[in-house]
C-alpha cells in the first residue's frame, strides 16, 4: 500500500485535504530487507514509522544478549508511537524486519508541530497511542492471569495469522515462555 492511500484511509473521511497533503510530505520512505534493522535499543529516539509492506517486530534485549520480543506488525500499520518505546532520548527496542519491507519515518516532533495544528492529525496519532496501549495494557493482563495454554489461545484470537507468519521462538519470548513449551502447547 503507498503512504497516501494509508493515510488517507487512517485519517477517515473527515480530514481536510490540506492536512493529508501536510502529513504526507514529512514522511520518507525506505526499503529494508529481510534481518535489518528499522533501529536499534539505545539508539537516538526520535522517529515515528509507518510499515507499508512486509512484517516487523519489536524486541527488547537483556545484558545477557536474550531477546524478549514485544511486538509484531505486518502492513500496512502504525508501529508502536515514538513516546511507547522510548525513554531519556533512547529506543528501549529494537525494530528489526522478518521479512523485505518498506516503511516511512518522520521526526517526532514534527508530528507534534502538526498535531498541534490540525485537529484530524491530532485525533488520529492520539487514537494510534491509545490503542497501542490497549494492547499492551491487554498483553500484560495475558501474561499476568492465563496460563500457557490460554495465553496461546488469546495470542491466536488476537492474531490469528501471526503464527505462521512470524518465528514462533518470537511468538514464545512475546507469550513468555520457552519455545519447547510453545511446541507442546501447539501440538495439543
Amino acid at each position: 500500500m503507498d503512504l497516501s492511500t494509508f493515510l488517507r484511509r487512517s485519517l477517515g473521511p473527515k480530514a481536510a485535504v490540506q492536512d493529508l497533503e501536510q502529513l504526507c510530505e514529512c514522511w520518507t520512505l525506505k526499503p529494508l530487507r529481510k534481518g535489518q534493522a528499522v533501529l536499534r535499543q539505545g539508539d537516538p529516539a526520535d522517529t515515528e514509522i509507518i510499515l507499508l509492506t512486509g512484517r516487523l517486530v519489536s524486541c527488547i534485549s537483556d545484558p545477557d544478549g536474550q531477546e524478549i520480543c514485544v511486538g509484531f506488525y505486518v502492513a500496512p500499520c502504525v508501529v508502536t508511537p515514538n513516546i511507547a518505546r522510548s525513554g531519556a532520548g533512547e529506543s528501549l527496542v529494537t525494530i528489526e524486519a522478518t521479512a523485505d519491507a518498506t516503511f516511512a519515518h518522520m521526526n517526532s516532533e514534527t508530528l507534534t508541530e502538526l498535531m498541534l495544528c490540525s485537529q484530524s492529525i491530532r485525533s488520529w496519532a492520539n487514537g494510534i497511542l491509545r490503542h497501542e496501549l490497549g494492547l499492551k495494557s491487554e498483553r500484560e493482563w495475558c501474561l499476568a492471569a492465563l496460563g500457557g495454554a490460554e495465553r496461546l489461545a488469546w495470542f491466536r484470537r488476537r492474531f490469528p495469522t501471526y503464527e505462521a507468519a512470524f518465528p514462533h521462538r518470537l511468538i514464545a519470548s512475546y507469550l513468555g515462555m520457552t519455545p519447547v513449551t510453545l511446541s507442546r502447547l501447539r501440538q495439543e
